[in-house]
């Protein structure tokens, strides 16, 4: 008799939970992997110089023979900006919508990646791509970006269904609304598991429609005597649309600012996600050859990024566009935590220029594009998952996904961390174990080169500064040919600090005449030595630990 079967299906998140950001989830049925997003996170405030935070891949890339595709929902950074990095070890087939492939391709092309070498694979909402043990099929929602996509992923268990980034919006910028139908006749045949956005589970209600944003659009356009300038995410074309709609109803000519704002304006437009009438864009060159009441500028900076267009225009240092008095500038975002004060600095900046700022606290200019925890049910209740993993968000918006889940009478609730591996079969679900997981730090070129310990050093340094020692010692008498020589950054002002520095030289010089009393010759055994005894003698004096780096040079 032919043995049965037996079907296993591990979850593995590899980023995305406990955290916002670097949005990334591996499916494996039987001995295939597909992996859902691939995304990027900005650095927390303690990762001194780090550009940005991208997911492990190890374990992708110790079994990359088995992973066969990589599905994207959408085309935000947190879900596609860590797809060259990945690439580089990871060449797979990209499956995303129209849009999200054409953000990516501006993300390649911008890393001098050859379009030709990579494997995009352009879907639609209803498509369905097969593979030996899974079928994979995108499911049509709504959320801050336009093509956004939920995964369904048919196994021989069941269906597992990932939401991406959703919200239940009826009245949408562009398209049709979220496919409420398809996720109901999933929830029919049988949903194994629900991986489902968990960013706002703890508001209660419904998201407002991104509609609502629009009117006040029209209200403020109607009322400004200068320019306005909107800053947004460059992503969210459905707030750019509107932008572009409330524009032309004042007669106000439009100028984008930033380079990844012109870059995704420009796809956008030559996709047909962005409607705009001929003539109605205009270069930063020709802005002085109309009226301010006549302009509207697009602009990134919606963050407070200190190199965005809008910080540079706050602080004064744009090369072509600066702030006027009577100048009304909307940020359109809500910040990112985290980047609060940054957020704050430019606010405070721009109304020190003149301007008018209108932001998320004092006006309707933001909604989210993330279901509250009215819609988070209404997905369940249409789905009926055999089980629960609540994704995308902080620990605390998972907890509060899982009660909700629970509330619903879900009783198979899984909150795991990144790396934890959820294995399903038939008859149970259980965490069987971790892979590797965590950050991989971008900073400038280098890409994981930058560790704890240089983190650990960083913030050393930048807390307490560095405190170099210079000896040259006579390799055959062990004299000292010159020295010390005292160097301090950051620590100390040599010049006011004479009295320290000599004390400091008087202990060099102690631990000199004891190595040489007691024939300790080795320079790294002097090293420690002397960053011990000035360790204790520095912070003794002045209660700073600086970084002590002792060099010997012997002739």
């Amino acid at each position: 008799m032919r043995k049965r079967t037996e079907h296993k299906i591990r979850i593995i998140p590899l980023g995305g939970l406990n955290e916002i950001g670097k949005n990334m989830t591996v499916v494996e049925v039987d001995d295939e992997i597909v992996v859902i997003d691939c995304g990027l996170a900005f650095p927390e405030d303690e990762m001194l110089g780090i550009d940005l935070v991208i997911p492990d891949v190890s374990y992708l890339i110790k079994n990359k023979e088995r992973v066969k595709a990589l599905l994207l929902t959408h085309g935000h950074e947190d879900h596609i900006g860590a797809i060259p990095y990945v690439l580089r070890d990871l060449n797979i087939p990209i499956y995303g919508t129209k849009l999200t492939l054409g953000l990516v391709e501006i993300k390649l092309l911008e890393f001098g990646i050859d379009l030709n070498s990579i494997k995009l694979f352009t879907v639609r909402a209803g498509d369905v791509i097969s593979f030996n043990n899974m079928r994979v099929e995108f499911i049509r929602t709504t959320h801050s970006i336009a093509d956004s996509v939920a995964i369904a992923i048919h196994t021989p268990l069941g269906s597992i269904v990932h939401t991406g980034d959703f919200k239940v919006d009826f009245t949408p910028i562009e398209g049709e609304p979220i496919d409420l139908i398809r996720f109901a006749e999933l929830g029919k045949q049988g949903v194994l598991a629900l991986l489902c956005d968990s960013t706002n589970a703890e508001r209660p209600g419904f998201t407002l429609s991104e509609k609502t944003v629009g009117a006040t659009f029209d209200r403020i356009f109607s009322q400004a005597q200068g320019r306005v300038i909107v800053a947004t995410f460059s992503s969210h074309i459905h707030r750019v649309q509107q932008v572009i709609n409330s524009a032309e109803k004042q007669g106000r000519k439009i100028c984008v600012l930033g380079r990844s704002m012109v870059n995704v304006v420009n796809k956008a437009l030559e996709l047909g996600y962005l409607k705009m009438p001929d003539g109605m864009l205009i270069d930063v060159d020709e802005l002085e050859n109309y009226p301010p009441n006549k302009i509207v500028l697009i602009t990134t900076g919606s963050q407070g990024e200190p190199m965005s267009a809008l910080s540079r225009m706050a602080s004064a240092e744009h090369k072509k566009v600066g702030i006027i008095p009577g100048d009304v500038v909307i940020i359109s975002a809500a910040p990112i935590p985290g980047n609060e004060k940054f957020v704050n600095r430019v606010i405070n900046d721009l109304f020190k220029q003149g301007a008018q700022v209108i932001y998320e606290d004092i006006d309707d200019i933001h909604v989210s594009g993330h279901a509250c925890q009215e819609e988070i049910k209404l997905i369940h209740n249409l789905t009926r998952p055999k089980y629960s993993v609540p994704v995308h968000g902080e620990f605390k918006h998972l907890i509060h996904h899982a009660k909700l889940a629970m509330e619903l009478g879900e009783r198979n609730v899984f909150v795991l961390e990144n790396g934890k591996v959820l294995e399903i079969t038939k008859d149970s679900a259980k965490v069987v174990g971790m892979v590797q997981a965590g950050n991989v730090l971008v900073d400038g070129l280098g890409v994981g080169d930058v560790g704890n310990v240089v983190l650990r050093d960083r913030r050393h340094l930048a807390q307490d500064g560095l405190f170099i020692v210079v000896l040259t010692i006579d390799s055959s008498t062990r004299d000292v040919i010159s020295g010390p020589e005292i160097i301090s950054r950051g620590f100390i002002y040599i010049k006011e600090s004479e009295p320290l520095i000599e004390e400091a030289k008087k202990v060099i010089k102690d631990v000199l005449y004891f190595c040489s009393k007691n024939d300790i010759t080795e320079p790294n055994a002097i090293k420690v030595i002397l960053k011990d005894n000035l360790k204790n003698f520095l912070f003794e004096k002045t209660r700073r630990n600086p970084m002590i780096i002792p060099i010997i040079t012997e002739v």
